[in-house]
């Protein structure tokens, strides 16, 4: 190869000097420039400009590349002669070139690929995060506070790298949305032990009712049965002495010392018959005032039962009041803190309304 045939640059390619170019090793002298222009530099692949450095001198060969493959192409037609030499020297320049072009980027692709697996893994992590709000079915209060807790152990330090920022806020929002829903399954489940707590209440109420009522029919039976014996005994007694006075009649003239035997007879059964109806009487008033003793029993037993339920009433209102001071004290302060920030006062109002009524997304008042 002459002198002149070194001097020529790809920009100097033209139809004139083609013959002299598109020979057997005419090529290589364009491929040798650009591979040293190309391997003269080795950017910084951890800065951003390095990066594009690396590109752009990929693009600098397949831009070379064409500059000498078109005029290539155009000399090629012109040289029906020698059309394999010249498709041979072409075919492979061109797989060179497009070989050095793909070393060159080389470094770039293994740096996007490596990045792009970096930034998967974080992608990846965050999602995790989310899913933690995913349960099998509807979920404990146990469940959700263990959720809690291993999310709460998820570390937020540099290992994020540049979505520290994102990772910490989808921490954030997951464990708002995971206590939230643990005060609702705790409200749920303590509303389920209390309807549990009053149907066992209703059933020990129920029996000692059963029990009081069995106890009231037992004392009016026992009143029935004393009436009926004493008015047995009453009815005995007066058939007795009726017989008694009839045969004291029949004896009665002459038979005195028989008739006043009859009468102490007669005197005797009547004190037994009184004793006995006060005995009956006595068995009456006693069973009364068992019934009345159990019947006032249950009625302070009622009254203890409504002094509780009342205490625990007003309990809970207290409760209820005292939360909604504490609700509001939050709510003033995030007011001025709007004000503070800029808003007036009736933005700011509107802004913490909508907030508490859990009408903007992703945003919440934690009280």
């Amino acid at each position: 190869m002459s002198a002149e045939q070194k001097l020529i640059t790809i920009d100097d390619i033209s139809a004139d000097n083609a013959p002299a170019i598109y020979v057997a090793g005419g090529l290589d002298q364009f491929f040798d420039a650009v591979k040293a222009e190309v391997a003269a530099e080795v950017p910084d692949l951890t800065t951003r400009k390095g990066r594009e450095r690396i590109a752009s001198l990929a693009a600098t060969v397949s831009k070379s590349k064409k500059a000498v493959e078109t005029p290539g192409r155009d000399y090629l037609k012109r040289l029906k002669e020698m059309p394999k030499v010249v498709e041979a020297e072409l075919r492979e320049f061109v797989t060179k070139m497009d070989a050095l072009r793909d070393a060159t980027r080389k470094p770039l692709t293994d740096w996007e690929q490596a990045e792009l697996a970096r930034t998967d893994k974080h992608v990846d992590g965050i999602q995790d995060i989310k899913d933690t709000l995913i349960f099998e079915g509807t979920p404990t209060a146990s469940a959700v506070t263990q959720a809690i807790a291993a999310l709460e152990l998820v570390p937020m330090d540099d290992r994020w790298e540049e979505f520290l920022a994102e990772a910490a806020q989808a921490k954030d929002q997951t464990l708002v949305k995971l206590r939230s829903l643990l005060a609702e399954r705790t409200q749920y489940e303590a509303e389920q032990a209390e309807l549990l707590r009053l149907r066992e209440e209703k059933e020990v109420r129920d029996k000692k009712d059963r029990d009081e009522r069995i106890a009231r029919e037992a004392v009016e039976l026992a009143t029935r049965e004393a009436e009926a014996k004493a008015q047995r005994e009453r009815e005995a007694e007066a058939r007795r002495v009726q017989d008694e006075q009839a045969a004291a009649e029949k004896r009665e003239q002459g038979l005195r010392l028989q008739t006043e035997q009859a009468e102490r007879r007669a005197e005797q059964a009547k004190r037994e018959r009184i004793e006995a109806e006060q005995n009956a009487e006595r068995e009456r008033l006693a069973g009364i005032d068992r019934q009345k003793a159990a019947v006032e029993q249950a009625r302070k037993d009622e009254i203890a039962r409504q002094h509780a339920v009342a205490d625990e009433e007003r309990r809970q209102a207290a409760a209820r009041e005292a939360n909604k001071a504490h609700q509001a004290k939050i709510n003033r302060a995030a007011l001025e803190a709007f004000i503070t920030g800029g808003m007036t006062e009736e933005c700011a109002k509107q802004a913490i309304t909508l907030i508490a009524q859990r009408k903007i997304p992703a945003i919440s008042i934690s009280y």
